[in-house]
């Protein structure tokens, strides 16, 4: 079975490449916690993240952002001292005032999803690289995005960050032609 060479040298990434990356997501806590993750992952490589995404996940809430908009000094405290997850306070901060800017685009679209899916009309971006060193790390529209995002309130949702996100949610197909993924995908 051909995988993304990103994905087939290690087993830690066979579940999250065959079964979630790439695959468009339309329920907004699920993007949420793809946007938190990928903010975390800034500087940092997926695999650490991906490793430590249970932990992120209890000491997050199961990413639910309402809960997340309202975080206290105490509750940033105790993620500061939580080793499980990527003890950065300005990641920790950012996840906050993500959540509270991610409420807001609910409330002016009906959904995030109604947001992010709007800036291709609904549909996933096929691409039909051959080699992972085609696939760029950023695009005219992440960078449009991220430039969006940031006047809405967000943090850590630079272009780079924000095309990882795109590929995750499946807003992007950027699984290489060889990969077996790559013709499943396309039929969205």
């Amino acid at each position: 079975m051909n995988r993304c060479t990103w994905a087939a040298s290690n087993a830690d990434y066979f579940d999250y490449h065959d079964k979630e990356w790439g695959v468009p997501l339309h329920d907004d806590t699920k993007l949420f916690e793809f946007m938190l993750l990928d903010a975390f992952q800034a500087g940092l490589s997926w695999l650490t993240i991906l490793r430590k995404r249970e932990n992120f996940r209890k000491a997050f809430d199961d990413f639910d952002y309402q809960k997340i908009a309202i975080y206290d000094q105490p509750k940033i405290d105790a993620l500061l001292q939580d080793s499980g997850i990527i003890r950065n306070k300005l990641k920790i901060n950012a996840a906050i005032q993500n959540a509270v800017a991610f409420i807001k685009i609910q409330h002016e679209f009906g959904s995030f999803d109604a947001y992010i899916w709007g800036f291709t009309d609904g549909q996933t971006i096929q691409n039909q690289f051959t080699k992972l060193n085609e696939i760029p790390v950023r695009t005219e529209l992440s960078d449009k995005i991220s430039k969006d995002l940031v006047k809405r309130g967000f943090k850590f949702v630079g272009s780079t960050i924000i095309y990882a996100f795109l590929q995750a949610a499946g807003i992007v197909n950027d699984h290489t032609t060889d990969c077996f993924r790559c013709q499943q995908l396309s039929g969205f």
